[in-house]
């Protein structure tokens, strides 16, 4: 960073007294913990990507399972299918973490998005009052004015032999006149009761941990630990009328009407087949 860069951080710092920065002291008190999950929390003003940091710092040298990348600005965040993903500083949450589900089968690592997208809702839906939806596989939708729109997302990735970097990014505070796209959201335009990012963040930690340590205790097993129905239960795109956009170019429209055990989102085509999609994009075509 060039003088002229930290200059400009200290007077950004707090330039915005709706969006005060995170205080990194404090949550470390509050999350890491001997016996828990959490096991370092590191906030840096500005990164291209949390995901793409904790990845190669995973790939440079030991790095602990629970450490916790947080980011005040991203500019080169990116969401599924290598969308990017930026917001104003301290408008957002930009959040990596690593987990090493170790005695899980790999095959139930995927999922992993569909259990953070749980863990993400039931926190807000305690520290910030708004009720969160999960699209499959992994976006995050709040309600404005009546419309669904997407407030944030996740994305999985490798590290190493035995790890995942999860990373979430989520619009907290952003104005309509700052949304990147129509469409957007936020948990501010979504009439949230706490836009403090500090809370919010312990909130999801602590939902992620709960989670993360029922899914592990039950080897990875969905139904077992209750995650399979939980986010049934959440899941907007459950009996909505879809069109998965498949690689190869190809199209599947239909009924979505389960989520299987391998976290498979099951389309009943106008045909009669039930037809289970691992990957593609998911568009709505009829309102809930």
């Amino acid at each position: 960073m060039t003088p002229r860069d930290a200059a400009d951080d200290n007077r950004g710092r707090w330039s915005d007294l709706d969006r005060p920065p995170l205080n990194a002291t404090a949550l470390r008190r509050a999350l890491v913990r001997e016996g828990g999950l959490w096991s370092g929390l590191e906030v840096v003003q500005r990164t291209g990507s949390t995901n793409d940091d904790l990845v190669a710092r995973v790939a440079a040298g030991p790095v602990p399972e629970g450490a916790v990348l947080v980011a005040e600005e991203q500019t080169t965040g990116k969401g599924r299918l290598d969308r990017r993903w930026t917001a104003p500083p301290r408008s957002g949450l930009f959040v990596s973490v690593l987990l090493r589900p170790a005695g899980v089968p790999v095959e139930r690592w995927g999922w992993l998005p569909l259990l953070t997208g749980v863990a993400v809702a039931t926190g807000l839906a305690r520290a910030a009052g708004v009720d969160m939806a999960l699209k499959w596989p992994n976006d995050l939708l709040v309600t404005v004015d009546g419309e669904e729109r997407k407030a944030g997302g996740i994305l999985l990735e490798r590290a190493g032999d035995d790890g995942v970097v999860i990373g979430f990014g989520l619009n907290v505070s952003l104005r309509a006149d700052e949304l990147p796209v129509a469409g957007a959201g936020s948990l501010l335009l979504a009439g949230a009761v706490n836009t403090d990012r500090d809370p919010l963040l312990r909130a999801v930690l602590r939902s992620l941990e709960t989670w993360y340590g029922r899914w592990r205790a039950a080897d990875g097993d969905p139904a077992a630990c209750g995650l399979q129905e939980a986010y049934a239960a959440g899941c907007a795109t459950l009996g909505r009328t879809v069109r998965a956009q498949l690689p190869g170019d190809r199209d599947l429209v239909g009924e979505a009407v389960a989520v299987d055990g391998d976290g498979r989102l099951v389309i009943a085509t106008a045909e009669g087949v039930q037809a289970p999609v691992g990957a593609g994009d998911i568009v709505h075509l009829r309102p809930a």
